[in-house]
């Protein structure tokens, strides 16, 4: 094969699996990651003595790269998936409201529990409904908000308190006045219309770094506490620049945010890459909670007009408490948000009234999505240099910024460069000046 010697930069899933792709053609693949744990954006690492998350990370059935490269590093057993989607949102007053699929095919699946949802009255139902016939019919502006969608699609107050805020800030991680109108509808249309299995919900039964641990195995050689400096402009080959001299490959995956992304190429344009500097970073707060009051008979609910929108059960007497879009809380302290945090899972569980709140700790994720401005494109996998690729959750793939688009990043990356196009280009010379 043409690609022998690949270098990946970055050791999150987006890395791996490009990597694991790159690995199963037959080339030497050698990843490079800066920090010393593997994972990325989806990680975990101990706080005294107790292994936890960075944030609780959920996955729908949908999600089928993602299912498959965790099959593919021996994890697939350590993944649970409901049978079939089911979610119990709780209201603070105390009424408690389902939504769970019938044995219907979509998009009539959710009709049953919709009608009796009791967060919404008729006439809310009634709009919700029209939306998502427009969703599901309907094409979106590029340059459109979700909020501006939202608004021309009836949507008011109490239809965004009871359906649209606890399922689609999270999904999204970001304001919806930031969000674009087409990354909101395809997660609808994804998870909720097309396919009456596609919202089950998933999470990892064991810690997220795993995952990448076991995928680390599976490659040639995995260099912790490597950051790459940059990629010095070269002709058909790539040399990776590190703190401590050069070394040479055939390729090179840069699976890195943005931002990094940026520091490492020096001059994108050189190199056909775009909008780079047109994405933001939003970030993700998780509350751990252990407790002294045992399970609370559910995986998870949901908390309407809550800052935390999830309460997530991880085994019985240990809670994650999630804070989606969490721009106003990231700088709180972390004794304030473990308060609030307990105060708010009493009012929503109150069968924990009266228990007493063991030990809690804070994960903070600054940088736990990267969205693109709204009406923005974004960044390709293919680079004008015969030997770059580009991957990450944020790039096109089709997702939005999620586990599942982290790892069909990866492999459209390593068919970058696998493909024939880039055979063919590698016979021709890069212009180290262009761009």
């Amino acid at each position: 094969m043409a690609v022998e010697r690949v270098a990946v930069v970055g050791g999150g899933l987006a890395g791996f699996a490009a990597g694991l792709a790159l690995k199963a053609a037959g080339a030497h693949v050698e990843l490079f990651e800066r920090s010393r744990i593997l994972g990325g954006r989806a990680t975990s690492f101990e706080i005294d003595g107790v292994e936890v998350d960075n944030g609780q990370h959920v996955f729908l059935a949908c999600c089928t790269e993602f299912i498959n490269f965790a099959q593919s590093v021996g994890m697939a057993g350590q993944l649970h998936l409901q049978e079939r989607f089911d979610a119990t949102i709780l209201a603070r007053s105390g009424k408690a409201g389902r939504l769970r699929t019938a044995a219907l095919p979509a998009p009539l699946h959710l009709i049953g529990s919709f009608a009796s949802y009791s967060h919404l009255g008729l006439a809310g139902k009634l709009r919700i409904a029209r939306a998502l016939a427009a969703a599901l019919l309907g094409k979106s502006d590029p340059s459109e908000t979700f909020d501006a969608w939202l608004a021309h699609n009836g949507q008011g107050a109490q239809e965004r308190a009871a359906f649209w805020n606890p399922f689609f800030i999270p999904a999204l991680n970001a304001p919806f006045d930031r969000v674009g109108a087409s990354d909101a509808t395809f997660v609808l249309k994804t998870a909720f219309l097309r396919d009456a299995g596609a919202a089950r919900f998933g999470f990892s039964r064991v810690p997220l770094a795993h995952l990448t641990q076991a995928a680390a195995k599976q490659l040639d050689a995995v260099h912790l506490s490597t950051p790459v400096l940059t990629v010095p402009p070269n002709d058909a080959r790539v040399t990776l620049s590190l703190s401590k001299g050069e070394t040479d490959f055939d390729a090179v995956v840069l699976a890195v945010p943005p931002r990094q992304a940026e520091r490492i190429l020096g001059d994108p344009r050189r190199y056909g890459v775009t909008n780079l500097d047109k994405y933001d970073p939003y970030p993700i707060i998780d509350v751990h909670l252990w407790h002294d009051g045992g399970s609370i008979g559910r995986d998870f609910v949901a908390a309407l007009e809550s800052p935390l929108q999830w309460i997530f059960e991880k085994e019985p007497g240990y809670l994650c408490c999630s804070f989606s879009a969490a721009d106003e809380y990231l700088r709180q302290p972390t004794a304030e948000l473990e308060s609030l945090a307990w105060r708010e899972v009493q009012t929503f569980l109150p069968a924990l009234k009266d228990v007493k709140l063991v030990r809690s700790a804070v994960t903070r994720n600054p940088e736990a999505t990267w969205l693109p401005r709204v009406g923005s494109k974004r960044t390709q996998q293919r680079t004008n240099h015969p030997a770059i690729a580009i991957a990450g959750s944020w790039t096109e793939t089709g997702w939005p910024d999620t586990m599942e688009s982290a790892v069909r990043s990866g492999n459209l990356a390593a068919a970058v460069l696998l493909s024939p196009i880039g055979h063919v280009r590698r016979a021709t010379s890069f212009d180290a000046s262009s761009g």
